[in-house]
């Protein structure tokens, strides 16, 4: 930058002094030639530094995300090419023969319904048996109240029978008065007892009925969400096996790039985790650049920023602040490590601002890991914003000089 400024003053120079001569070239002149540059050069260069600070160390980094198959097979398609073609969300990346796991699927299925049919007729028993209860319950409600019933009458016929004996005892009853009293008696002893052993069959019939309520319970087992573990524990077998059928074909979580492809059609895939069968980069990367401390004392989110990429030469891409990452590698504790220092060789008073690019340049494909320059254009100074301005175009378009000897 300075030496371009110096380019142009001595070219006005040679021009007033040397060529036209409209001053004359003394030693006061002369003097002043070389204070003029030193010290404009200092107050515009320092000033530059603060209201519109440059970076050189601007650098965009992706995200990259491992590829690993959740399943084993054998790969039957891989629609994907290794290199610049975009892959889209929901993409298929690769494919495993699902036969296996379909297997699975169909045989859980059939034995989903056949559990779920056993469920329904041990729910049948289950209803009969609580029928048999209540049966068995009524049986012995009844029992009981005929008992009393009957209990009731032959208290009476007993009452009755003492007193027609006290009579005929005594010469003023009738014995065949007596005698039916006594058969009375006689009669409803006999239908207490049928009564009693009807309640005793009852209270029997409950209690098997009540055993045989219980192992149907034991059949059943306890619920879960409603279903009855047997069959719970299928349909989990079932979801289960219908989420391995579905991780047969794997799909782009992104629109990425593939890299370090290495399945082919026919592989084998052993669904291990610490294996990865492909890299995705993401398409969409993060711009950050390197800033001294305090160069950042004027910048804010939302400043107007500008950078040029060394992969495009000639273009001046758009963006604003995103935020300050005020965090770096050499505050860190030994608990933890601040990533930015590894990514982008931060030095000790650097700190990264992160750009966020404009809708008109989200377009242009940023290679990950692109080197380039940027600057800040603060709200203040903005009267020399315009030379910030011309020298990242210059840079830019210097971009396009291969400087190589060989």
């Amino acid at each position: 930058m300075d030496i371009l400024i110096l380019g142009i003053y001595s070219f006005f120079v040679w021009l007033i002094f040397i060529k036209y001569k409209w001053l004359p070239w003394n030693t006061a002149s002369k003097v002043t030639v070389v204070i003029i540059p030193i010290v404009a050069l200092t107050i515009l260069i320092l000033s530059l530094n603060v209201f519109a600070p440059s970076s050189a160390n601007l650098r965009v980094y992706k995200y990259q995300i491992p590829i690993v198959s959740q399943v084993k097979g054998r790969v039957i398609e891989v629609p994907v090419e290794e290199g610049n073609r975009l892959v889209k969300k929901g993409d298929v990346l690769f494919k495993i023969d699902p036969t296996p796991y379909q297997i699975d699927v169909n045989v859980l299925t059939a034995q989903l319904a056949t559990a779920q049919g056993s469920q329904r007729e041990v729910e049948e028993s289950l209803k009969g048996a609580r029928g048999k209860i209540a049966e068995s319950r009524g049986a012995i409600a009844q029992a009981g109240s005929r008992g009393r019933e009957v209990s009731a009458k032959l208290e009476l016929a007993r009452k009755r029978a003492a007193q027609y004996g006290e009579l005929v005892a005594t010469g003023a009853g009738n014995r065949f008065d007596l005698e039916r009293a006594q058969t009375d008696v006689k009669e409803l002893e006999g239908q207490l007892d049928a009564i009693r052993s009807t309640e005793v069959q009852a209270r029997a019939a409950e209690t098997q009925a009540i055993a045989g309520e219980q192992q149907v319970l034991q059949k059943l087992g306890s619920k879960v969400d409603g279903e009855y573990s047997q069959v719970a524990q299928i349909r989990a077998q079932l979801e289960n096996a219908k989420w391995l059928l579905s991780q047969t074909t794997t799909t782009s979580p992104c629109d990425c790039y593939v890299v370090n492809l290495q399945l082919r059609k026919g592989a084998f895939v052993a669904g291990i985790p610490l294996n990865p069968v492909m890299t995705l980069i993401e398409a969409e990367g993060q711009v950050l650049a390197l800033f001294s401390q305090n160069e950042l004392h004027q910048v804010a989110p939302g400043n107007e920023v500008e950078f040029t990429m060394n992969t495009i030469p000639g273009a001046v891409i758009k963006g604003k602040v995103d935020s300050i990452i005020w965090a770096q590698g050499m505050g860190q504790l030994p608990s933890g490590q601040v990533p930015f220092n590894a990514f982008l060789a931060q030095q000790p008073s650097q700190y990264a601002v992160k750009v966020d690019i404009s809708e008109r340049d989200k377009a242009l494909f940023l290679a990950a890991g692109a080197v380039g320059q940027a600057a800040i254009y603060t709200d203040s100074g903005t009267h020399i914003h315009i030379l910030r301005k011309v020298l990242i175009r210059v840079a830019s378009y210097m971009n396009y000089l291969v400087l190589k000897l060989h």
